[in-house]
């Protein structure tokens, strides 16, 4: 299997763990790639078990069939506007490549790039726009560089790294008014962490230039087989479709399975929830106490800048057994730290006091 750009990110954020004189260090805690740190429901692994006789035979179309059903009644929307797949970056390079190839492809900057970044080889262009001042997508700005042959505005939300969202108005009035100028792409990879009544689908549900992205990576806990979908208008989807996107053969029988099982038990997703959001409020106050300034998150991690030479931040944190996340410039005085597991909450917060309370 060739490196993936995730593969390449997560090598950014490794650290060499030092231990402290006279101390015995414990496993490290993986908090750098906002992982649902809880796994899977157990009726996931359950499912998995079922399928791994049949592993030598390509996935069915039957449980593809049920995988849509099941989304198109949880996002009240048609199965022709669901496209199944972890497809972000195919979708740069499907939206690059249309004749003439190229265009403008607008994000936040720091973000996570892989749209842009995939439409590059056709000729995409990258158009960054810096946050605002409270680290949130700034609306106006993003708006303003809609011009000429953009082929797309891609906002996460809460975004990445910095957790922020938007007020609700502010929101409206920006999604109705770039989406008669170009395709909106929303990725709600962590909006299950914050509310999802305020997931974008509405717009696509009433028919504007809108597509939102979801993952089973996240609060699903299904990073190690990665699947997720596209909620896209109808001609999208269509065009989508007839390149051959979702294809039962390509998603993966295991994939599929886990999907289905995943999204059949939302008492996992509400507890899991409940659990990520209690250990952030946890890890909030910690930073309060510290007097160490942060985003105001609402997804799985919290952001914060560091007053101390990051590279130092760092090894020290490292030291104390805490893997946090790669830089992401031009914020290279801010840390992201994901929300662990009850005990590695515990641990950050001890190893946060360690590093940073004044002695």
């Amino acid at each position: 299997m060739g490196l993936t750009r995730r593969h390449l990110l997560a090598a950014g954020a490794t650290a060499t763990f030092a231990t402290p004189v006279g101390r015995a260090l414990a496993k490290p805690a993986r908090l750098s790639l906002n992982e649902n740190p809880f796994g899977p429901s157990p009726k996931v692994l359950a499912a998995l078990r079922s399928q791994l006789p049949l592993v030598g035979r390509y996935g069915d179309d039957a449980p593809v069939q049920a995988l849509l059903d099941r989304i198109a009644a949880m996002e009240n929307l048609p199965r022709e506007q669901i496209v199944l797949g972890e497809i972000l970056g195919p979708l740069g390079v499907f939206l690059a490549a249309r004749p003439p190839a190229g265009g403008r492809f607008v994000l936040s900057v720091p973000g996570y790039p892989l749209v842009a970044d995939a439409a590059a080889p056709e000729g995409g262009v990258a158009i960054g726009v810096p946050l605002n001042a409270k680290l949130g997508n700034d609306l106006p700005a993003l708006s303003r560089a809609v011009i000429g042959d953009t082929r797309a505005v891609y906002l996460v939300n809460p975004h990445n790294p910095s957790g922020t969202t938007n007020g609700a108005a502010e929101f409206d009035a920006f999604i109705r008014d770039v989406a008669r100028r170009t395709l909106v792409i929303v990725d709600e990879a962590y909006i299950e962490y914050d509310d999802i009544a305020h997931s974008a689908v509405r717009y696509t549900r009433e028919g504007l230039n809108v597509a939102v992205f979801r993952t089973l990576d996240k609060i699903y806990g299904l990073a190690g087989l990665p699947i997720g979908y596209v909620l896209a208008p109808k001609s999208l989807a269509d065009s989508m479709h007839k390149a051959g996107f979702g294809d039962p053969h390509e998603l993966g029988r295991l994939a599929v399975t886990a999907a289905n099982a995943a999204l059949a038990d939302q008492d996992w997703v509400t507890d899991v929830r409940r659990r990520v959001i209690d250990g952030r409020q946890r890890l909030t106050a910690a930073l309060d106490r510290l007097h160490l300034e942060h985003s105001d998150s609402k997804a799985n991690f919290v952001f914060f800048r560091s007053p101390l030479p990051v590279a130092q931040a760092r090894t020290a944190l490292a030291g104390h057994g805490i893997e946090v996340a790669r830089p992401f410039p031009p914020l290279d005085a801010w840390i992201r730290i994901s929300v662990g597991t009850e005990s590695e909450v515990e641990r950050t917060i001890a190893a946060l006091n360690a590093v940073y309370r004044p002695t």
